[in-house]
């Protein structure tokens, strides 16, 4: 790439020779040497950095250049199948705090964003921020009616800085595509664009209130968990205002002790809350560190944990980041889960390649003796010794030997879950977050071979049948009409197509029945009858009657047209 291409480096061109020089000066921009760009930023030799890592020097390079390089090592810690365990690890350590923004240029974006004066907006406003990190800096404050609340604020010209580094960013990793083998595996230009997404809708705090109020909505009957209301009238695509929880933090385990609290239990509660989001709800917090998760006291008295053994509320915090699980994932997940409890290696190794993007050389086979070789080392732990965090470490470790490229949506979800395991560690090294998971595995082995499921699944392929169907003449008309363009012509007719098709639903959907029906007997699912299991019996049964009548009304029309 010449320097005469990237137009956007010209706009930015001081920002960009900071970029180049601070890479050069820790050894980490020969990658560039072929490229004008790297000459004009190399004002001076490198320094003595063999005593530190290549993760470490990257780290400290992301440091120096703010905010949104450390928003970038953050997001890639998040990547362990794309940049490596050792990269992520080191990545982790980055720490987005940034100073504070001088109160008269908080209170003047407060009033621009909100369109009035800071005593008319709030009772009290605490011109100290409570917290400054690289986006934003929060603030305590009072509401006219009395409520407390934390107003989070944007940084001045914070979003101007992070467009500017995106654009650099886009165009080194086109560089760094084009000219480097090494770096070409960990698919920069695409990595780089998904990044860019994320932190350009990160930096929207109206994104943020919409998933607190989508929390709140799913959790609108459970009073053991509470997510903080968002004021709208008071917020802003700059500005956020939110209910001030006041309770102590699950990194604190000595104040839990204090407050007489089981530390198992707060582990298994909070774990709960978060499968419930992910595999309920498809809609999860995807930052369950220890600093976002709470522990209310005040949620409720003492008489009543006394009394009526009202355990005081989990609240959970910073509802920015959040992950998403379609139907198409879910089903995919739910395979997944099914086949893990079936240990078929073949069927994980098809979600696998089915889920990610597969190389040009890949070689499923091998992908599936790795997987199968994974499932053996762990076969003889029982579920409660099963270290979930170690597994999904070698499910990663293996998916990049294959360079299979994860799209970011299950990346988050294996990182949360691991992530989620760490926090309950934290509280109890004892817990296992594979035993908790392991009713959500047998429901959705239940949901997967439910008659319902497999009615739906049949739909949707007959739904895909008829619109092939409605396509086909169509592109067999235009075809045709080219072909009457030459020396021939081709005509087709079809003749009783409809009871042909509606046999060949017919017997998918028998199959179907059976094969999950036998699934659920072998599985001995509940309720049971004298030891069989009665859904898989009741579906058996069908299947083999439908079969029947397909038989016959296939002999029957058989004898039709012989007549």
């Amino acid at each position: 790439m010449e320097w005469i291409e990237v137009p956007q480096l010209i706009r930015n061109a001081d920002r960009f020779r900071e970029v180049v020089t601070i890479m050069a000066k820790h050894g980490l921009a020969d990658w560039m040497s072929g490229n004008p760009a790297y000459w004009i930023g190399r004002i001076r030799g490198a320094p003595e950095v063999e005593s530190m890592s290549t993760g470490e020097r990257i780290r400290v390079v992301m440091t120096e250049l703010g905010t949104t390089f450390i928003k970038l090592g953050q997001v890639l810690s998040t990547r362990p199948d794309l940049v490596g365990p050792d990269l992520a690890n080191e990545f982790a350590k980055l720490r987005a705090n940034a100073p504070s923004d001088p109160p008269d240029v908080v209170v003047a974006m407060i009033e621009t964003e909100l369109g009035a004066g800071i005593d008319d907006l709030f009772r009290k406003f605490d011109h100290e921020a409570m917290a400054s990190a690289s986006i934003g800096q929060v603030h305590r404050a009072t509401l006219a009616g009395g409520e407390e609340v934390v107003v989070k604020v944007q940084h001045a010209g914070i979003e101007r800085r992070i467009v500017n580094d995106l654009e650099i960013l886009v165009k080194l990793a086109e560089i760094a595509e084009e000219q480097s083998s090494l770096l070409r595996q960990y698919r920069p230009v695409q990595t780089m664009k998904e990044f860019q997404r994320t932190l350009m809708r990160e930096l929207d705090f109206h994104r943020e209130l919409r998933n607190m109020n989508q929390f709140r909505k799913n959790f609108a009957e459970a009073n053991d968990v509470r997510f903080a209301k968002p004021y709208a009238e008071y917020s802003s695509r700059r500005v956020l205002t939110m209910e001030r929880f006041g309770g102590v933090s699950v990194s604190d385990k000595a104040a839990l002790q204090t407050l007489g609290l089981d530390l198992n239990e707060v582990a298994h509660r909070g774990a709960t809350v978060f499968l419930d989001m992910i595999f309920r709800d498809g809609f999860y917090h995807a930052d369950p560190h220890p600093g976002n998760i709470m522990i209310l006291p005040d949620s409720v008295s003492a008489q009543e944990q006394s009394a009526l053994a009202v355990k005081p509320a989990i609240g959970l915090l910073d509802c920015g980041m959040i992950g998403r699980i379609d139907d198409e994932l879910r089903e995919d997940l739910e395979v997944a889960l099914v086949a893990a409890v079936g240990r078929d290696a073949k069927a994980i190794a098809e979600v696998v390649s089915r889920l990610g993007q597969v190389p040009g050389d890949f070689d499923e086979p091998a992908l599936v003796a790795d997987v199968a070789d994974m499932i053996d080392e762990y076969s003889d732990q029982t579920i409660r010794d099963f270290n979930l965090s170690a597994c999904l470490r070698d499910v990663v470790d293996i998916i990049r030997q294959h360079h299979v490229y994860l799209p970011a949506k299950v990346a988050m979800l294996l990182k949360v879950l691991g992530m989620l395991e760490g926090t309950a560690h934290q509280l109890n090294p004892d817990f296992s977050l594979a035993e908790l998971i392991e009713p959500y595995g047998e429901g959705a082995m239940r949901r997967r071979f439910s008659p319902r499921q497999l009615y739906g699944r049949m739909k949707s392929r007959w739904d895909d049948w008829d619109r092939l169907m409605k396509l086909v003449p169509k592109d067999v008309a235009e075809i045709l009409h080219s072909l009457k363009q030459g020396s021939f012509d081709v005509h087709l007719q079809h003749r009783r197509l409809e009871p042909i098709v509606n046999r060949l639903v017919m017997g998918i959907l028998t199959a179907a029945l059976f094969v999950g029906s036998s699934a659920l007997w072998s599985n001995q699912v509940s309720p049971k009858l004298f030891g069989v299991s009665v859904p898989g019996l009741f579906g058996c049964g069908t299947a083999t009657l439908m079969g029947l009548r397909i038989a016959i009304s296939i002999r029957r029309s058989g004898r039709a047209e012989n007549t």
